[in-house]
């Protein structure tokens, strides 16, 4: 075997592996949803949940970092970091956990997924980047899709509401971390940001427990056992696998990857949750993952440069 088919034997390799990574990360993203039905059927509520999830994704995540010698950035991008945790994610996370108790799980992974929409939309507002045909085409297939979909899954409108709040607040978290973020180890930024998290969401917790109405803790070992998931599996394994698969393929082709994770918790919804999914929500979320493949394979076309 020459040098030159070595060489791309080697590369046909690390992108399959990429491949594997990413399709690993986006499974273990779109059980959250799915661990956290299970966690509030076993007596959890929004705050003992999300506190155990940042709080040991944090600890899993320092060790990680003390493991590959990874240090953390100045004070500074520190303090930057922590903010986005502690208002970003921290909403983003509090409405799509919240909106769980009011609509259906596959529903609002749906809604969620509209995020990239958003995104080019307020980056053409905010970072004056150029609003393209394929954006505009996007968006027309998605608003289509989100209406189809709202329109055929079981929800509140306070639930609908919820949805899509956490993906307008992700999309913003996600503007921002675009100048907060540059230049930092991904690692180190998602364990400032989940530390973050963890302190507001521990300190809501405390205040709560003061007034009268503490977090409420799963009953039950299958309950732990959830959030043990949400933790580990949907926060700190799909980070690493995701960043892991990033190096291997790129970010616009691991992108394009990621929109596996809706259809992985539409998938499971009905497999274990007994979720039905409605011919018009079916139509819907395809119309919306082929918004987001549209508009993430055109921004990948070859002579466009991309900044992540």
């Amino acid at each position: 075997m020459t040098a030159t088919a070595s060489a791309v034997s080697e590369r046909a390799r690390e992108k399959f592996a990429g491949v594997l990574l990413i399709a690993l990360s986006a499974s273990a993203f779109g059980a959250m949803a799915i661990f956290a039905r299970f966690a509030y059927e076993a007596g959890a509520d929004v705050y003992g949940l999300l506190t155990v999830r940042f709080a040991l994704a944090a600890v899993t995540l320092a060790l990680v970092m003390r493991a590959r010698g990874i240090r953390l950035p100045s004070w500074r991008r520190v303090l930057a970091l922590a903010a986005m945790g502690g208002i970003g994610y921290v909403g983003q996370s509090f409405c799509f956990f919240s909106a769980l108790n009011h609509a259906q799980a596959s529903l609002v992974a749906l809604l969620l997924y509209l995020y990239p929409l958003f995104v080019t939309i307020l980056a053409a507002i905010f970072l004056k980047e150029r609003l393209t045909t394929a954006a505009v085409i996007a968006l027309v297939l998605c608003s289509a899709g989100a209406g189809l979909t709202v329109g055929g899954g079981e929800g509140s409108p306070l639930g609908i509401a919820l949805g899509l709040a956490a993906a307008v607040i992700y999309s913003v978290y996600i503007i921002v971390g675009a100048r907060v973020t540059a230049g930092v180890n991904a690692i180190a930024t998602t364990t400032v940001i989940c530390a973050a998290a963890a302190l507001v969401y521990g300190t809501a917790s405390v205040l709560r427990l003061g007034a009268g109405v503490p977090p409420q803790f799963p009953a039950t070992a299958g309950g732990w056992l959830a959030m043990l998931g949400i933790a580990l599996l949907s926060t700190v394994l799909a980070i690493l696998t995701f960043f892991a698969g990033l190096q291997r393929l790129g970010a616009a082709q691991a992108s394009m990857l990621s929109t596996l994770e809706p259809v992985v918790t539409v998938a499971l919804a009905a497999v274990l949750l007994g979720e039905h999914i409605s011919a018009a929500q079916a139509i819907g979320g395809g119309l919306i993952l082929a918004g987001v493949l549209w508009l993430t394979r055109r921004a990948s076309a070859p002579g466009k440069v991309q900044e992540h």
